[in-house]
Protein backbone atom coordinates (compact mmCIF):
# COMPACT_ATOMS: atom_id res chain seq x y z
CA UNK A 1 0.00 0.00 0.00
CA UNK A 2 1.24 3.41 -0.72
CA UNK A 3 0.05 6.86 1.01
CA UNK A 4 -0.99 9.02 -1.56
CA UNK A 5 -2.88 11.47 0.95
CA UNK A 6 -2.75 11.14 4.82
CA UNK A 7 -5.26 13.27 5.56
CA UNK A 8 -5.77 15.42 8.78
CA UNK A 9 -4.21 12.40 10.90
CA UNK A 10 -3.51 9.01 10.18
CA UNK A 11 -2.09 6.43 12.71
CA UNK A 12 -1.54 2.42 12.30
CA UNK A 13 -2.73 0.58 15.39
CA UNK A 14 -3.55 -2.54 17.20
CA UNK A 15 -5.37 -2.78 19.91
CA UNK A 16 -2.71 -0.80 22.10
CA UNK A 17 0.56 -1.57 24.38
CA UNK A 18 -1.39 -3.14 27.50
CA UNK A 19 0.77 -3.57 30.60
CA UNK A 20 3.06 -0.60 30.25
CA UNK A 21 2.19 2.04 32.43
CA UNK A 22 4.80 0.76 35.35
CA UNK A 23 7.83 2.17 32.51
CA UNK A 24 5.53 5.21 32.13
CA UNK A 25 3.91 4.17 28.62
CA UNK A 26 0.60 4.39 27.35
CA UNK A 27 -2.20 2.26 25.98
CA UNK A 28 -2.68 4.09 22.57
CA UNK A 29 -4.95 1.63 20.01
CA UNK A 30 -8.18 2.67 18.44
CA UNK A 31 -10.09 5.12 20.15
CA UNK A 32 -13.11 3.37 18.96
CA UNK A 33 -12.23 -0.18 19.82
CA UNK A 34 -15.74 -1.60 18.16
CA UNK A 35 -15.19 -0.02 14.78
CA UNK A 36 -11.55 -1.45 14.55
CA UNK A 37 -12.33 -4.96 15.55
CA UNK A 38 -14.94 -5.36 13.17
CA UNK A 39 -12.72 -3.67 10.36
CA UNK A 40 -10.53 -6.40 11.18
CA UNK A 41 -13.15 -9.18 11.35
CA UNK A 42 -14.66 -8.18 8.18
CA UNK A 43 -11.19 -9.10 6.23
CA UNK A 44 -10.86 -12.47 8.48
CA UNK A 45 -8.39 -11.08 10.30
CA UNK A 46 -7.47 -11.37 13.94
CA UNK A 47 -8.99 -8.75 16.19
CA UNK A 48 -5.23 -7.72 17.48
CA UNK A 49 -4.08 -7.20 13.77
CA UNK A 50 -2.84 -3.56 12.33
CA UNK A 51 -5.13 -1.24 10.90
CA UNK A 52 -5.31 2.36 10.12
CA UNK A 53 -7.10 5.05 12.49
CA UNK A 54 -8.21 7.98 10.38
CA UNK A 55 -9.18 11.11 12.04
CA UNK A 56 -12.20 13.38 10.47
CA UNK A 57 -10.80 11.96 6.43
CA UNK A 58 -9.25 13.22 3.69
CA UNK A 59 -7.33 9.73 2.98
CA UNK A 60 -6.37 8.02 -0.19
CA UNK A 61 -3.97 5.08 -0.74
CA UNK A 62 -3.17 2.98 -3.80
CA UNK A 63 -2.82 -0.45 -3.69
CA UNK A 64 0.22 -2.34 -5.25
CA UNK A 65 -1.31 -5.89 -4.99
CA UNK A 66 -4.81 -7.57 -5.12
CA UNK A 67 -6.24 -7.94 -1.28
CA UNK A 68 -9.32 -7.13 0.58
CA UNK A 69 -10.13 -4.06 2.30
CA UNK A 70 -12.84 -2.80 5.21
CA UNK A 71 -13.91 0.69 6.09
CA UNK A 72 -16.07 1.14 9.55
CA UNK A 73 -16.82 3.92 11.92
CA UNK A 74 -17.32 7.21 11.27
CA UNK A 75 -19.40 8.08 8.51
CA UNK A 76 -17.25 9.04 5.22
CA UNK A 77 -17.85 9.24 1.41
CA UNK A 78 -15.22 6.32 -0.13
CA UNK A 79 -14.53 6.09 -3.62
CA UNK A 80 -12.79 2.97 -5.40
CA UNK A 81 -11.11 4.39 -8.75
CA UNK A 82 -13.68 6.96 -8.55
CA UNK A 83 -16.85 5.39 -7.52
CA UNK A 84 -18.57 5.09 -4.83
CA UNK A 85 -17.89 1.97 -2.50
CA UNK A 86 -19.95 0.79 0.59
CA UNK A 87 -18.61 0.92 4.44
CA UNK A 88 -18.84 -2.44 7.13
CA UNK A 89 -18.26 -4.47 4.12
CA UNK A 90 -15.25 -6.59 2.65
CA UNK A 91 -14.19 -4.81 -0.91
CA UNK A 92 -12.35 -6.60 -2.98
CA UNK A 93 -8.83 -4.53 -4.33
CA UNK A 94 -7.10 -5.47 -7.41
CA UNK A 95 -3.48 -3.98 -7.97
CA UNK A 96 -3.43 -0.63 -9.01
CA UNK A 97 -7.05 0.53 -7.22
CA UNK A 98 -6.86 3.73 -5.74
CA UNK A 99 -9.26 4.31 -2.83
CA UNK A 100 -10.23 7.59 -1.20
CA UNK A 101 -12.10 9.50 1.67
CA UNK A 102 -13.95 12.46 1.90
CA UNK A 103 -14.29 13.93 5.53
CA UNK A 104 -16.44 12.27 7.91
CA UNK A 105 -20.06 13.48 8.37
CA UNK A 106 -21.34 11.56 11.56
CA UNK A 107 -18.12 10.39 13.94
CA UNK A 108 -14.85 11.17 12.99
CA UNK A 109 -12.72 8.40 13.60
CA UNK A 110 -12.56 5.89 10.67
CA UNK A 111 -10.95 2.45 10.27
CA UNK A 112 -8.87 0.82 7.11
CA UNK A 113 -8.04 -3.00 7.73
CA UNK A 114 -5.96 -4.85 5.09
CA UNK A 115 -6.60 -8.69 4.36
CA UNK A 116 -3.71 -10.35 7.23
CA UNK A 117 -3.22 -6.90 8.63
CA UNK A 118 -0.36 -4.49 7.86
CA UNK A 119 2.59 -5.99 8.68
CA UNK A 120 5.17 -4.18 11.24
CA UNK A 121 7.65 -5.11 14.26
CA UNK A 122 5.90 -4.47 17.78
CA UNK A 123 7.77 -2.13 20.34
CA UNK A 124 7.05 -3.01 23.86
CA UNK A 125 4.18 -5.96 22.58
CA UNK A 126 2.61 -3.66 20.07
CA UNK A 127 2.23 -1.76 17.10
CA UNK A 128 0.14 1.06 18.14
CA UNK A 129 1.59 4.50 16.99
CA UNK A 130 1.46 6.73 19.93
CA UNK A 131 2.89 10.29 19.02
CA UNK A 132 3.75 11.93 22.28
CA UNK A 133 5.77 9.03 23.25
CA UNK A 134 7.79 8.05 19.64
CA UNK A 135 6.60 4.60 19.39
CA UNK A 136 4.61 2.35 17.08
CA UNK A 137 3.76 2.56 13.13
CA UNK A 138 6.50 1.88 10.31
CA UNK A 139 10.11 0.86 11.98
CA UNK A 140 11.76 3.88 9.98
CA UNK A 141 9.37 6.50 11.28
CA UNK A 142 8.83 5.45 14.96
CA UNK A 143 6.07 7.12 16.27
CA UNK A 144 5.51 9.16 13.01
CA UNK A 145 1.96 9.63 11.57
CA UNK A 146 1.66 8.48 8.35
CA UNK A 147 2.80 10.44 5.42
CA UNK A 148 2.85 11.15 1.68
CA UNK A 149 4.97 8.26 -0.43
CA UNK A 150 4.94 5.85 2.58
CA UNK A 151 5.02 2.75 1.82
CA UNK A 152 2.86 -0.40 4.25
CA UNK A 153 3.65 -3.74 3.72
CA UNK A 154 0.83 -6.35 3.22
CA UNK A 155 0.42 -9.69 2.73
CA UNK A 156 -0.33 -11.40 -0.77
CA UNK A 157 -2.95 -13.89 0.42
CA UNK A 158 -6.15 -15.74 -1.72
CA UNK A 159 -9.44 -14.10 -1.64
CA UNK A 160 -11.64 -14.66 0.69
CA UNK A 161 -15.43 -14.87 1.50
CA UNK A 162 -16.86 -11.33 1.17
CA UNK A 163 -18.95 -9.99 4.56
CA UNK A 164 -20.81 -7.46 5.61
CA UNK A 165 -22.17 -6.29 8.90
CA UNK A 166 -25.97 -6.06 9.14
CA UNK A 167 -26.92 -2.35 9.61
CA UNK A 168 -28.81 -2.80 12.60
CA UNK A 169 -25.87 -3.68 14.26
CA UNK A 170 -23.24 -1.08 13.11
CA UNK A 171 -23.23 1.97 16.07
CA UNK A 172 -24.90 5.42 15.84
CA UNK A 173 -22.83 8.22 16.09
CA UNK A 174 -25.76 10.12 16.40
CA UNK A 175 -26.93 8.77 19.84
CA UNK A 176 -27.10 11.74 22.37
CA UNK A 177 -27.70 9.19 25.72
CA UNK A 178 -25.61 10.51 28.64
CA UNK A 179 -22.40 9.18 29.01
CA UNK A 180 -21.78 6.64 31.97
CA UNK A 181 -19.59 7.41 34.85
CA UNK A 182 -18.54 5.07 37.85
CA UNK A 183 -17.43 7.44 40.43
CA UNK A 184 -14.08 7.40 42.11
CA UNK A 185 -12.83 7.33 45.45
CA UNK A 186 -12.16 10.99 45.40
CA UNK A 187 -15.97 12.21 44.13
CA UNK A 188 -16.31 12.82 48.07
CA UNK A 189 -13.78 15.59 47.47
CA UNK A 190 -16.69 17.39 45.08
CA UNK A 191 -19.90 18.84 47.05
CA UNK A 192 -23.34 17.31 46.32
CA UNK A 193 -24.04 20.81 44.57
CA UNK A 194 -21.02 20.75 42.46
CA UNK A 195 -21.88 17.13 41.28
CA UNK A 196 -25.64 17.87 40.91
CA UNK A 197 -24.32 20.42 38.28
CA UNK A 198 -21.95 17.81 37.04
CA UNK A 199 -24.72 15.41 35.98
CA UNK A 200 -27.39 17.78 35.15
CA UNK A 201 -26.00 19.46 33.25
CA UNK A 202 -24.65 19.44 29.33
CA UNK A 203 -20.98 19.86 28.37
CA UNK A 204 -19.58 21.07 24.66
CA UNK A 205 -16.54 19.34 23.14
CA UNK A 206 -14.25 22.23 23.10
CA UNK A 207 -11.23 22.55 20.49
CA UNK A 208 -8.95 21.04 23.21
CA UNK A 209 -9.44 17.65 22.11
CA UNK A 210 -7.53 14.90 20.93
CA UNK A 211 -6.46 11.19 21.66
CA UNK A 212 -4.68 12.33 24.92
CA UNK A 213 -8.02 13.35 25.90
CA UNK A 214 -10.91 15.64 25.75
CA UNK A 215 -12.01 18.97 27.28
CA UNK A 216 -15.01 20.37 28.01
CA UNK A 217 -16.57 23.45 28.75
CA UNK A 218 -20.01 23.78 30.85
CA UNK A 219 -21.34 24.18 34.29
CA UNK A 220 -17.78 24.56 36.77
CA UNK A 221 -17.69 21.47 38.73
CA UNK A 222 -14.21 21.81 41.58
CA UNK A 223 -13.10 19.78 43.75
CA UNK A 224 -12.03 21.14 47.80
CA UNK A 225 -8.36 19.37 47.05
CA UNK A 226 -6.16 22.35 46.14
CA UNK A 227 -3.55 19.75 45.61
CA UNK A 228 -2.28 15.65 45.89
CA UNK A 229 0.49 13.37 44.60
CA UNK A 230 0.39 12.58 41.12
CA UNK A 231 -1.06 8.80 40.85
CA UNK A 232 -2.20 6.75 37.86
CA UNK A 233 -4.92 7.64 35.79
CA UNK A 234 -7.41 5.32 34.30
CA UNK A 235 -8.91 5.39 31.06
CA UNK A 236 -11.72 7.42 31.04
CA UNK A 237 -10.60 9.39 33.99
CA UNK A 238 -12.87 12.57 34.18
CA UNK A 239 -10.09 14.99 35.49
CA UNK A 240 -11.00 18.19 36.90
CA UNK A 241 -8.03 21.23 36.54
CA UNK A 242 -8.53 24.17 39.08
CA UNK A 243 -10.55 25.90 36.30
CA UNK A 244 -13.43 23.49 37.14
CA UNK A 245 -13.74 22.20 33.34
CA UNK A 246 -13.25 18.26 33.35
CA UNK A 247 -11.21 16.90 31.03
CA UNK A 248 -12.00 13.04 29.75
CA UNK A 249 -8.40 11.07 29.32
CA UNK A 250 -8.46 8.62 26.61
CA UNK A 251 -6.27 6.69 24.78
CA UNK A 252 -2.87 8.48 25.05
CA UNK A 253 -3.21 9.92 28.37
CA UNK A 254 -0.10 10.27 30.53
CA UNK A 255 0.19 7.23 33.08
CA UNK A 256 0.14 9.69 36.12
CA UNK A 257 -1.41 13.20 37.34
CA UNK A 258 -2.28 15.01 40.18
CA UNK A 259 -5.84 16.84 39.19
CA UNK A 260 -8.59 15.05 41.59
CA UNK A 261 -10.76 13.07 39.57
CA UNK A 262 -14.88 12.76 39.95
CA UNK A 263 -14.68 9.13 38.34
CA UNK A 264 -14.19 7.19 35.64
CA UNK A 265 -16.07 6.96 32.24
CA UNK A 266 -17.16 3.59 31.15
CA UNK A 267 -15.09 2.29 28.52
CA UNK A 268 -18.50 1.47 25.35
CA UNK A 269 -18.91 5.10 26.20
CA UNK A 270 -15.44 6.62 25.87
CA UNK A 271 -15.81 4.97 22.13
CA UNK A 272 -18.78 7.44 21.73
CA UNK A 273 -16.52 10.43 22.79
CA UNK A 274 -13.93 9.98 21.17
CA UNK A 275 -16.20 9.73 17.58
CA UNK A 276 -17.62 13.26 18.70
CA UNK A 277 -16.06 16.66 17.03
CA UNK A 278 -15.60 20.23 18.69
CA UNK A 279 -19.23 21.75 19.47
CA UNK A 280 -20.74 18.07 20.03
CA UNK A 281 -23.01 18.33 23.25
CA UNK A 282 -22.98 15.79 26.18
CA UNK A 283 -24.58 14.99 29.51
CA UNK A 284 -23.46 12.54 32.23
CA UNK A 285 -25.07 9.32 34.34
CA UNK A 286 -23.51 7.78 37.41
CA UNK A 287 -23.83 4.35 37.64
CA UNK A 288 -22.40 2.18 40.31
CA UNK A 289 -19.16 -0.78 39.34
CA UNK A 290 -21.98 -3.49 39.90
CA UNK A 291 -24.28 -2.13 37.00
CA UNK A 292 -21.17 -0.84 35.04
CA UNK A 293 -20.11 -4.83 35.19
CA UNK A 294 -23.77 -5.65 33.89
CA UNK A 295 -23.31 -3.33 31.09
CA UNK A 296 -20.30 -4.51 30.28
CA UNK A 297 -21.24 -8.00 30.18
CA UNK A 298 -24.70 -7.50 27.91
CA UNK A 299 -22.25 -5.25 25.43
CA UNK A 300 -19.97 -8.37 25.00
CA UNK A 301 -23.36 -10.72 24.73
CA UNK A 302 -24.88 -8.26 22.26
CA UNK A 303 -21.24 -8.23 19.96
CA UNK A 304 -20.65 -11.83 20.24
CA UNK A 305 -24.24 -12.46 18.97
CA UNK A 306 -23.62 -10.28 15.61
CA UNK A 307 -23.38 -12.64 12.56
CA UNK A 308 -21.76 -11.12 9.55
CA UNK A 309 -23.74 -11.85 6.17
CA UNK A 310 -22.47 -13.14 2.96
CA UNK A 311 -22.00 -11.04 0.19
Amino acid sequence: MKILQPGVLALLQDLGRIGQHRIGLTVGGPMDPFAFRWANRLCHNQDNDSAIEISIGGFAVEFTQPTQIAITGATVEAKLNGKAVAMWQTLNIAAGDVLKLGFATEGCRIYLAVMGGIQLDEQFGSTATVVREGLGGLADKSGKPLAKEDQLPVLLLPTKERLKMPEADRPDYTDTTPLKVVLGYQANSFSELDKARFFNGEYTVSERMDRMGYRLTGPICQSSVSSMLSEGISHGAIQVPPDGQPIVLLNDRQTIGGYPKLGSVMGIDTARLAQMTQGKTLSFSAVTAEEAHAINLLARRREANIELLPL
